[in-house]
């Protein structure tokens, strides 16, 4: 018998100490991020707050947006609750989400947040018959979006109420419409509205870059790496919002890049 329990005794402390090891490895592996404090909040009840345009709040798509997907994703991956915020406005402009963090409920969402998606500055530079195609037209509007974009993830770092939350800017496939719909609009509207979407992408990429935020390159998750490839199927029937599918996409990329950022 004496030689039972101490056979059980050793295994007992060889279990013990599997158990403390690989927890001080994922414990380590955590506190070396520099979003470690958001990263400990996600695996316990956490929010993902989404900011932005009709984009994130899912206009034309009698389907689940992106922003609560996401948070669907990071539940089932972290097994733990993960609330979804949608305060994105369809027509949203990078001023009028300025305006928007002013108001009390949004004050209160942001302070509560683990995440922050924000997904913004295409209706800042939406096609118009008066520019119609004429990229020199609308290039004066891109400063503003810049500025714009820099006071929004400040305010909402701001907001944070002394804890660390992940910043995710999304960029665009196309700020006009795209695919098919982009086509028939004809060559010279095209290459109009690549032009726009680089430059207001390259805005959004680098405000992530400047402030430390994570970024997701929409760009390449619907049109491919070398962004040649048609994104149609990921279009509703207006050509300008996504359908469930493009949802999807846009969630399940997004989600991965949160992921990566927290180490979870």
């Amino acid at each position: 018998m004496s030689g039972a329990r101490s056979r059980w005794v050793v295994v007992g402390l060889v279990a013990l100490t599997c158990l403390v090891a690989g927890f001080s490895a994922s414990a380590r592996a955590i506190s070396s991020s520099s979003n470690a404090s958001a990263a400990r909040r996600l695996l316990q009840t956490s929010s993902v707050v989404a900011l932005g345009d009709s984009v994130p709040r899912g206009t034309n798509c009698a389907c689940t947006p992106y922003p609560n997907l996401t948070a669907n994703g990071l539940a089932s991956h972290t097994g733990r609750i993960v609330k979804a915020t949608n305060d994105s406005v369809a027509g949203a402009t990078t001023s009028s989400v300025r305006r928007q963090l002013n108001r009390r409920e949004v004050i209160a969402d942001l302070r509560a947040a683990d995440v922050v998606e924000i997904e913004i500055g295409a209706n800042d530079v939406a096609y118009s018959r008066s520019c119609g195609t004429r990229v020199a037209c609308y290039a004066p509007r891109i400063p503003r979006v810049r500025t714009n974009l820099a006071r929004i993830v400040a305010r909402v770092k701001s907001l944070a109420a002394g804890h660390r939350e992940l910043i995710v800017l999304l960029d665009y496939w196309s700020v006009w419409l795209g695919g098919q719909f982009a086509t028939a609009k004809g060559h010279a509207y095209v290459v109009a509205a690549e032009e726009m979407t680089d430059r207001v992408n390259a805005v959004i990429r680098e405000t992530a870059r400047a402030s430390r935020s994570a970024y997701v390159d929409l760009r390449a998750a619907c049109k491919g790496p070398s962004y040649s490839y048609d994104e149609t199927h990921y279009l509703s029937d207006d050509g300008d919002h996504p359908n469930k599918a493009g949802h999807k996409k846009i969630a399940t990329t997004t989600q991965t890049v949160i992921e990566k950022a927290l180490h979870i």
